[in-house]
């Protein structure tokens, strides 16, 4: 079975070709720029990156199943399920907890199943990971009727992304994932912190939605829930124009007030760009405060992941997060340049710290020939 694999990201399509033996026989993607929301014409990005398959040797006719990255699957689905017309509205529910991301997930679906409408889709949530959160992880210190009759919880996300770290780290530090307490920083577009034990996650940043926690691309993170109050008082915001400041104009293009690109951010802080280096500054200890406090979590913190594009590539700001961990054992990050998934630092006593790339493809292909087979 060959399974084209749907990544609808932050701020790309990240489209790949896999054999039912974990083989990646092509990849592509196509941008979206810094909010995918802003980009509308979910079939050019399906055609651009489907033509790259086809050059790549993966063309249309090949494929048996599409698999799908979901974002938000709320309470209902714990597990991939193929996509028929309630699984679709069950995304279409969980919409407004994560307007950024199942809109686009679900553009994204109706185009790839116009193209191959004879293939079974199955959709895969990020959301599936955390289920087994403990009740003091996922309640919120609000009013009982909040969570029993609005469902007011703490979901997490990033969940595929964090089940192929875990994986890969145990594979890397020749352990088994359930002998190994680590924290998987997820840090992109979006950006999260898990705290996983027993190969289970136990506490993670994100919230109800994706807006909570670490310090993002676009999107605010946590802040003073009386600001918000604030923002909404007569003569300032309405609900939409504060949930549009939040999602699409705070975290690092807010605070730069140019870009939220972090290359180029860089490369303003090496210009002496004063809001850039702000922006950084405070991407950086919003992100190792989100990785003190995941692993308060754990029996022992043994590993320390970082994936997603900022934290496999941006070296850096992997090694900024990691001086200010020190107090946490971690060790000193070189600024080494990889490419690759690598052990960076291991010494005895003190956590290890990892590069993997986030392959999200690979789980979804997994669970989608799991499911269907």
């Amino acid at each position: 079975m060959r399974v084209l694999v749907l990544n609808a990201g932050s701020s790309s399509l990240k489209a790949s070709a896999i054999d039912a033996t974990d083989v990646t026989v092509a990849r592509a993607d196509s941008s979206w720029g810094w909010d995918a929301s802003r980009a509308k014409d979910r079939a050019a990005g399906l055609e651009t990156v489907m033509l790259a398959l086809a050059d790549g040797g993966a063309p249309l006719e090949s494929f048996d199943a599409v698999g799908h990255r979901v974002v938000h699957g709320g309470s209902r689905f714990t597990s991939a399920g193929v996509i028929d017309d309630r699984v679709l509205a069950g995304i279409r529910e969980a919409r407004e907890l994560a307007p950024l991301h199942n809109d686009v997930a679900l553009e994204t679906i109706a185009a790839a199943r116009k193209l191959l409408p004879d293939l079974p889709h199955v959709a895969a949530f990020d959301t599936a990971f955390h289920a087994p959160l403990p009740p003091a992880a996922y309640r919120y210190p609000v009013p009982a009727a909040w969570f029993h009759d609005w469902g007011v919880r703490r979901y997490g996300f990033h969940g595929l992304s964090v089940t192929w770290s875990i994986r890969r780290a145990a594979e890397l530090l020749k352990r088994p994932v359930e002998a190994l307490p680590m924290v998987v920083a997820h840090l992109g577009s979006g950006c999260s912190v898990t705290a996983v034990d027993g190969g289970r996650s136990v506490d993670t940043s994100m919230g109800m939605t994706p807006l909570e926690g670490l310090m993002m691309g676009t999107r605010s993170g946590s802040i003073d829930p009386g600001a918000m109050l604030a923002a909404l008082r007569p003569g300032r915001l309405s609900a939409d124009e504060l949930e549009d400041a939040l999602d699409h104009r705070s975290g690092l293009l807010g605070v730069s007030g140019r870009t939220a690109d972090m290359r180029t951010l860089l490369e303003l802080e090496a210009s002496r760009d004063a809001d850039a280096s702000l922006a950084l500054e405070m991407f950086v200890r919003r992100a190792a405060a989100g990785i003190a406090a995941a692993a308060s979590a754990l029996p022992s913190l043994d590993a320390l992941v970082f994936t997603g594009g900022i934290g496999a590539n941006a070296t850096p700001i992997r090694s900024r997060i990691a001086a200010r961990l020190a107090v946490l054992g971690v060790p000193d990050l070189p600024e080494s340049d990889l490419h690759s998934d690598a052990v960076l630092t291991r010494l005895e006593g003190r956590p290890a710290i990892l590069r993997v790339e986030a392959r999200e493809d690979l789980v979804i292909a997994s669970e989608a020939v799991s499911l269907l087979e």
